[in-house]
């Protein structure tokens, strides 16, 4: 296990922590790997929370669900995440799921503007620590046509 901080950069051989901070805010990537999966905590602000979950794989598209908000609102969150699901999209070998919940209070629209290339930033310090990761596991194994659990 190794610990970085570089612009508050954590490796721990399979996991790393990515965060970004101006105007006033952070938007941090906590980073797991899961086999040859991806899991995405994207959180800041000063109320984090899980408003939506975007889900893709090289070969599928992406999906999201928004969770309700206030005022017969839903989260809108996945915009951010898809940001960075763009950048690391041919480096996940396995599917990836980014949760994601950024809340500013009273944000402003200049806050609002810099969250996207806060996002963006993100995007490439994981893509950046994802080109280091080895990936190598053993693959499952499934029963074969007539094979049946005993």
């Amino acid at each position: 296990m190794s610990i970085q901080n570089v612009g508050r950069v954590i490796n721990m051989e399979k996991e790393t922590i990515v965060e970004v901070t101006k105007l006033g805010f952070t938007i941090q990537a906590a980073v797991k790997v899961i086999g040859k999966d991806l899991l995405i905590t994207l959180t800041g602000g000063d109320t984090p929370h899980i408003g939506t979950v975007t889900t893709f794989s090289r070969d599928t598209e992406m999906q999201t669900v928004r969770f309700p908000s206030h005022d017969g609102r839903f989260h809108k969150d996945d915009v951010l995440a898809e940001k960075i699901a763009v950048i690391i999209k041919t480096a996940v070998p396995g599917s990836c799921t980014i949760t994601s919940g950024i809340h500013v209070d009273h944000i402003s629209n200049a806050q609002i503007n810099a969250s996207f290339p806060m996002s963006e930033e993100l995007g490439y310090k994981i893509l950046d620590w994802l080109e280091k990761i080895d990936f190598h596991i053993k693959e499952p194994v499934y029963y074969k046509d007539g094979e049946k659990p005993l």
